[in-house]
């Protein structure tokens, strides 16, 4: 039970929740800011299609797979002993990438990469509870959190950009250095050491079977987001179907596991974990889209299309805030539910784009769509936080990540692929006459492959097959906002019902320790 009036946090804690989020934002930059770099890497390091596809997705395989191995670690050994660890490999993963002068070492510090961020992103978000006791002072701590870790995705593309045009491709993993060298340094002098003090083993079987888990099926859904259902990619999800399965039971076994199942059984608990996953579904579900539609439908570069996406940015960053403050005098369902409401206005306003007018509704919507996001990460995070004891705080907090990771493999994986179903056939439906067959089903699979293959046809037939392509590119980028925004009206009528007796002002009062 909670102590009844819990310390306040002087400068000192709030000196060490600045230090606590400035992994965050770096950690958040390194999934958008390679996005960019391809083009400068492609031609330094000549990487196969293959090896090209690690480069990118290696990072987000390690990162989900290891973070409830990494958050049980941490809550055994101590969440700032593997906070500054995780600084060290991240450190040395991001010079190692920098430098590398061959695809496979550049996979291999990629690797390094997900394995420094999966020991960091859990501890931080302990060590804003070790922090900050009060929970007044909890709930704006975990609003700055999440206005630096979505505030880090939405740089990432326009400080690539920045980087790029004055330095080279390895700039954009070199900048992380001196920060891991900072937060090795104020993290020593300003924060504290917390651990779990029953010195219980480490489930190496949890965690392998946690890792068996998530693997595949963020393998799984990532492919559906290349090609069509194939054996392999439905292989993996329903092996990762069943090493899921597997852990559960393994964890049910357990006096003392590394994830409490019995906790899902908690309304308040399951609608936080579960509605920040749908959150993420719909956020990059929803609009993933976006750069290639700037840059492909509306012709701007990569650069000023980045600079449009930033307001969504500010909206994270200042609803996230708002939400922290509102939070200690309005019960969470109201603010939660108000989360995916804004969500859902924000993604139909979006879906109204065309393929010629765009950014007058696209970034209005972006903004609100990310708005919506700041308040349910915020609520979400913070009811996670204060429904365990604090010796549990960094398995939870990994949990509610893992959850975020595959919500957003599976908003891209499904909604991608009704896009590109959408698409294709809408494609077929409006194809010019005169394009040869073969190019007619090269030109359906992707928007890329219809300009290359109009840019080759002459005159007027080119100009009409662009034409019909970016149509269709349109369209396939509409029906998916539809989904998501219906998604998110239901999501905010379940948090309304499932939170209407929740109280974070007591959260740690009514919720007992778990076993």
């Amino acid at each position: 039970m909670a102590q009844i009036n819990p310390p306040t946090a002087g400068t000192r804690e709030w000196l060490g929740l600045a230090v606590l989020t400035l992994p965050v934002i770096l950690l958040s930059n390194s999934i958008t800011i390679l996005f960019l770099a391809v083009p400068q890497i492609t031609e330094g390091l000549r990487p196969s299609g293959a090896q090209l596809l690690w480069i990118m997705d290696i990072y987000t395989f390690v990162l989900a797979g290891l973070l409830m191995p990494m958050g049980a670690l941490g809550d055994r050994i101590g969440r700032r002993r593997v906070l500054l660890g995780g600084a060290v490999v991240f450190g040395v993963g991001s010079a190692a990438a920098a430098y590398a002068t061959s695809p496979e070492l550049l996979i291999t510090a990629r690797v390094l990469l997900g394995v420094g961020a999966a020991t960091l992103m859990p501890s931080t978000l302990a060590l804003i509870r070790t922090l900050f006791q009060d929970p007044g002072q909890r709930k704006m701590a975990v609003g700055v959190w999440t206005a630096g870790s979505s505030g880090g995705v939405v740089l990432g593309p326009p400080l690539g950009g920045f980087l790029l045009e004055y330095f080279w491709w390895g700039s954009v993993f070199l900048i992380n250095v001196p920060f891991m060298l900072l937060l090795l340094v104020a993290g020593l002098v300003l924060l504290p050491e917390s651990m779990d003090p029953r010195k219980g083993r480490f489930d190496l079987l949890g965690a392998l079977l946690s890792l068996a888990a998530v693997l595949p099926l963020i393998y799984g859904l990532k492919q559906l987001t290349l090609e069509e259902p194939s054996i392999w990619s439905i292989g993996a999800l329903v092996a990762g179907a069943g090493f899921a399965l597997a852990f559960v039971r393994q964890q049910r076994r357990l006096a003392d596991p590394m994830i409490d199942i019995g906790l899902f059984r908690r309304p308040v608990f399951a609608t936080a974990v579960g509605g920040y996953a749908l959150v993420m579904f719909a956020l990059t579900g929803g609009t993933y889209l976006a750069s290639p539609y700037l840059q492909q439908v509306l012709m701007l570069n990569p650069l000023p299309a980045a600079l449009w996406q930033m307001p969504a940015g500010l909206g994270v960053i200042v609803a996230a805030v708002v939400a922290g403050y509102l939070a200690q005098r309005v019960r969470p369902g109201p603010i939660f539910a108000a989360g995916p409401l804004l969500m859902a206005v924000g993604l139909l306003i979006m879906s109204q784009v065309q393929v010629d007018s765009g950014l007058a509704v696209l970034v209005p919507g972006m903004i609100l769509v990310g708005a919506g996001t700041g308040i349910v990460a915020t609520v979400a995070v913070d009811i996670v936080l204060g429904s365990v004891p604090p010796e549990r705080s960094a398995r939870a907090s990994a949990l509610s990540e893992t959850g975020l990771e595959l919500g957003t493999a599976m908003g891209i994986a499904l909604m991608g692929l009704l896009s590109t179903v959408v698409y294709s056939r809408t494609l077929l439906d409006t194809m010019p006459q005169g394009v040869p067959e073969a190019q007619t089903t090269a030109a359906s699979e992707t928007l890329s492959a219809a300009l290359a293959i109009a840019a080759d046809l002459p005159g007027e037939l080119g100009a009409q097959l662009a034409g019909a392509a970016r149509a269709a590119f349109t369209l396939g980028m509409q029906v998916p906002l539809y989904v998501t925004a219906a998604l998110m009206m239901a999501l905010a009528a379940v948090a309304l019902f499932a939170l209407r007796r929740a109280s974070l002002k007591h959260a740690e009062t009514e919720v007992p320790e778990a076993h």
